[in-house]
């Protein structure tokens, strides 16, 4: 796997702290920091997610995939899977995820709770490997809502 992850800003200092990402797969994605009312010059635009946003993001698309996967391979007739991520970061430098909610909702007919729980546990204990290397740093608590379709 790689990515290039490039400034827009060069001599430009009207593009702030904006990046690009160009992704092996060959897709791009856009970064910006957050405003710096203090220090105009050192922050972004709001023109897009914040870098860390991202990571937080791709773990919640890492295990929805992984839910999903698992669930229609159990045969389960799943029609819809979302997650919510909320983070807590460190209060100094470096301000890493120190916890992290994911509250999953799965849309389906005829699930078993059993079914969803034993996805979720599948995904955070063994295949999602964003979620279990950000466990490194962070408390990752996990709950779900099972609609019926």
């Amino acid at each position: 796997m790689e990515c290039t992850v490039s400034w827009t800003g060069g001599l430009n200092t009207r593009s702030g702290m904006g990046f690009v990402a160009e992704t092996g797969s060959g897709h791009t994605l856009m970064m910006d920091g957050a405003p710096d009312a203090d220090k105009p010059e050192n922050g972004g635009l709001n023109l897009a997610p914040r870098p860390l946003e991202t990571v937080l993001a791709g773990t919640g698309g890492c295990t929805a995939y992984d839910v999903v996967l698992i669930l229609k391979r159990g045969r389960h007739a799943v029609q819809g899977c979302t997650v919510k991520l909320t983070a807590e970061r460190a209060e100094t430098d470096p301000k890493v995820f120190t916890h992290i909610r994911m509250h999953f909702t799965v849309t389906g007919k005829g699930i078993p709770a059993a079914a969803v729980e034993r996805a979720i546990a599948m995904s955070h204990d063994k295949y999602c490997s964003a979620s279990i290397m950000l466990a490194k740093t962070a408390e990752i608590t996990t709950s779900f809502d099972l609609v019926e379709a």
